[in-house]
């Protein structure tokens, strides 16, 4: 049995401010009847129409440009954040914001404004951002090579690659991917062996569950990774005569 999803309270501080809904089931204003509402406002757990709250005046900027989003939100005297729910992650998420149609405008001159500087600025840290990237690619493979010295050196840049992708949620960018921590390396290497070295996608696409599916190809990933803790014939000083 899944719990209900919490519904934030129309009010949630001075950071936030107003909550608007944007339903995902049809919905009628308790107070005017009209519906069904594509925004509405909780107020005592029911429904209300922008109209019916007081909101009515105010447009929709849709999320996506920070600077004016939050440039309208300070110039506006009364503004709202819309959100919606995400079922697959159980959670409301940020939509856009309600804000006065004169500080939009204002907002919107702003940043026409300064549209130059700031595309320089974010130039900048777009290849501040990708040396670091690189930087950390090369660490993370490095440190696969540590753990793991006969991973050949095109498989740990590859698995590396793969894992520190910015904004990817995987591994590589936990706080342990980003600590090269050795529990880290070692499941982004092993989730590695079990998609690339085994028939694992293959069953999870014919219905195996999926612990299930990790236990058939459970020993096949631990093989590879026991010989990948061995250095390599190539490289290791002792076994080439060197």
């Amino acid at each position: 049995m899944t719990s209900s999803p919490v519904i934030p309270s129309a009010r949630t501080g001075a950071r936030t401010g107003l909550l608007v809904f944007q339903p995902l089931r049809r919905r009628h204003c308790a107070e005017c009847r009209s519906g069904p509402l594509p925004l509405l406002v909780l107020e005592g757990g029911e429904p209300r129409c922008l109209d019916c709250a007081d909101l009515g005046h105010l447009v929709y900027l849709p999320r996506g440009d920070t600077a004016l989003t939050r440039r309208a939100r300070e110039d506006s005297g009364l503004s709202a954040v819309v959100v919606r729910f995400h079922r697959r992650r159980a959670r409301y998420e940020r939509q856009g914001v309600l804000v006065e149609e004169a500080a939009l405008a204002r907002a919107e001159e702003r940043c026409l404004a300064d549209a130059e500087a700031r595309a320089r600025r974010r130039a900048r840290d777009a290849a501040r951002r990708a040396a670091e990237d690189v930087r950390f690619t090369e660490a993370f493979a490095a440190e696969i090579r540590r753990i793991f010295p006969g991973c050949p050196q095109d498989r740990a840049r590859a698995v590396a690659a793969h894992a520190s992708v910015r904004g990817s949620g995987r591994v590589g960018r936990s706080a342990a991917g980003r600590a090269l921590s050795e529990g880290a390396v070692t499941a982004a290497v092993a989730a590695a062996v079990r998609h690339t070295a085994t028939p694992y996608d293959r069953l999870l696409m014919s219905g195996v569950p999926r612990g299930e599916a990790r236990r058939r190809i459970g020993a096949a990933v631990q093989a590879t990774l026991r010989e990948w803790r061995e250095p390599r014939d190539e490289d290791d000083p002792r076994r080439s005569g060197a």
